[in-house]
């Protein structure tokens, strides 16, 4: 069996020792680990490996590092590892060009497969996840934003950015984390949009802003 290269990215030392030795056991080769986001995406472009397979949640984020590999190196597919369910990590990590992600509880001698599996164009997705990503698909979509109108004009890029996030279901905390701000940043982001629209509250401002039918 030909190695395969991989870049393997987990702020647990343990995690990556039992990740490294089943995957060598499956024929990869681990050219590289990394314990932070950054550490990822410089491993990755000094290595240009076949995959990197990356926690979610180690220092850096690891969805940004998804971001950041994908972007630039087009031959290496990205496959989130991590302990996170959580439908923002999911479909943010998807968003970011991730091509596939595998929860923890994935049986280890199963993960070189999987990964083989996504460089023939499969996408690697744990099992109690797929409801959920074809319920998301299925999922009447909500009424949108519109940009034209005197209440979008008034808001920044930033509070638009936020405010859609917060009309799509995200709470407050999961804004902050997509896009690498404080919890009270966004706080005060939405504080300012109620202002400038002259409205009671948050509610208030999505209203505001959502495309209505017959307008």
């Amino acid at each position: 069996m030909s190695a395969t290269r991989v870049v393997l990215a987990d702020d647990h030392t343990r995690v990556r020792a039992s990740i490294s030795t089943a995957l060598a056991a499956t024929g990869w080769e681990v050219c590289g680990e990394a314990a932070t986001a950054d550490e990822a995406v410089r491993l990755c472009t000094e290595q240009r490996p076949d995959v990197a397979l990356l926690d979610v949640h180690m220092p850096g984020n690891g969805i940004r590092a998804t971001r950041l590999i994908t972007d630039t190196l087009p031959g290496t597919a990205v496959v989130m590892l991590t302990e996170s369910a959580d439908d923002a990590d999911v479909f943010d990590a998807l968003r970011a060009g991730a091509a596939g992600y595998l929860l923890k509880e994935t049986d280890p001698a199963r993960l070189g497969a999987l990964l083989r599996g996504v460089l023939e164009g499969e996408a690697a997705l744990s099992p109690r996840l797929v409801t959920r990503i074809l319920d998301e698909f299925r999922a009447p979509s909500r009424p949108r934003f519109r940009r034209g109108t005197r209440a979008a004009a008034q808001l920044s890029p930033r509070e638009w950015e936020v405010m859609e996030m917060l009309a799509e279901g995200a709470t407050t905390d999961q804004v902050a984390r997509r896009l690498y701000l404080s919890s009270t940043t966004v706080r005060v982001h939405v504080s300012t949009v109620v202002r400038k629209l002259r409205v009671r509250d948050r509610a208030e401002a999505i209203e505001a802003l959502r495309e209505r039918s017959g307008d």
